[in-house]
């Protein structure tokens, strides 16, 4: 009789297991559909704001958001739409997506681009994002140009637009510069941001704000030496490529933190700086692990068919929504997979 109860006991476990995972799987065919309290989306989590350096839902809650990037708006247009929005939410399990408006690169909105169409983009994609119940970052995706300055008149013209357009909506992340590099200073970040924070501030008194720092967002240690006063609601960018960057950064990030720096990790991938070469797992797994530890939200790049590795689709993939697993590549399938197992242990 104990025999019997054993093997009907283990037979109940098998059956339970696959029902599992094919919950998991679901009937699309994607990663991640889990019994796991999803992470909170803008419907739930409503206004967010910085509280004692953590970022907040609108009671004060630390909250995390985890995401994923568009690559260039201008380069890869087709991923803004309705049907990838609702998989990024509903398949994915994330909560935010970032909209990287390159500044200076070909097609840059500075540099010829078609100004009206990026625009478009990104009304699109608040909107989609909104319909999803996504944050939304609006990312002034600076690089080759280094020194904000270098487009400061262009870029207060545009925040002023988008802050007055949707002042109300408050599930808008306004990013102000990618990553400021080269021979760029903090004193020259700080500059720009004394111009930028002001224009958003008069239509938008209480959105988040990100700020880069210099060398590629990776000196956030200098921001948390001399932060910038006088308004709330401002956290400032660290961004990491697993296999570049490693315990020296997540030590300069710890300690950051310690000083009481809000940080916000707008851009990562697990691979190089380069967004290509190999995945080193064990280092990107030490990022996530610290991230979680310290309630910090960020940002995977990039939700693109582009032949390198930090994509999330393989490049053979065509489709623009509704992705199967088998639509995904290494670094899709790896940072999905981590977003999911961390709702499990939260």
């Amino acid at each position: 009789m104990k025999n019997s109860n054993f093997f009907q006991n283990l037979r109940n476990i098998a059956i339970g297991a696959c029902f599992a995972v094919l919950f998991v799987i679901s009937c699309t065919g994607t990663v991640l559909r889990s019994e796991a309290a999803e992470l909170p989306g803008p419907s739930s989590a409503g206004a967010l704001k910085v509280v004692n350096g953590q970022l907040c839902d609108t009671k004060g809650t630390p909250v995390q958001l985890k995401g994923i990037s568009t690559h260039g708006l201008a380069w890869f247009p087709e991923y803004v739409n309705a049907d990838a929005f609702r998989t990024i939410r509903k398949a994915w399990q994330m909560n935010v997506v970032r909209l990287a408006l390159y500044t200076e690169e070909y097609g840059g909105y500075c540099s010829g681009g078609d100004r009206k169409k990026l625009l478009q983009l990104i009304d699109d994609g608040i909107r989609y994002a909104t319909e999803a119940d996504l944050y939304v970052i609006v990312d002034w995706h600076i690089l080759s140009d280094g020194n904000p300055n270098t487009h400061l008149s262009e870029a207060k013209e545009f925040f002023s637009a988008l802050s007055q357009k949707y002042k109300d909506s408050f599930n808008l992340i306004y990013e102000i510069c990618n990553e400021p590099n080269g021979s760029t200073s903090w004193e020259d970040i700080k500059h720009y941001a004394g111009a930028l924070i002001p224009v958003i501030r008069a239509n938008d008194p209480d959105a988040i704000i990100l700020i880069g720092t210099p060398n590629w967002s990776q000196f956030v240690d200098q921001a948390a030496a001399d932060p910038i006063t006088g308004y709330d609601n401002l956290m400032y960018t660290l961004h990491y490529y697993a296999a570049t960057h490693k315990e020296d950064l997540r030590n300069r990030l710890r300690d950051a933190v310690k000083a009481g720096l809000p940080v916000f990790v707008s851009e990562y991938g697990i691979c190089d700086a380069s967004g290509s070469g190999g995945i080193d797992y064990e280092e990107a797994r030490a990022w996530s692990t610290l991230l979680d530890e310290l309630k910090i939200s960020s940002v995977s790049w990039n939700l693109s068919n582009k032949q390198e590795t930090s994509a999330f689709l393989k490049s053979s993939c065509r489709k623009t929504g509704g992705f199967t697993l088998d639509d995904l590549s290494d670094s899709g399938r790896f940072v999905i997979g981590g977003i999911a197992d961390s709702r499990k242990d939260s």
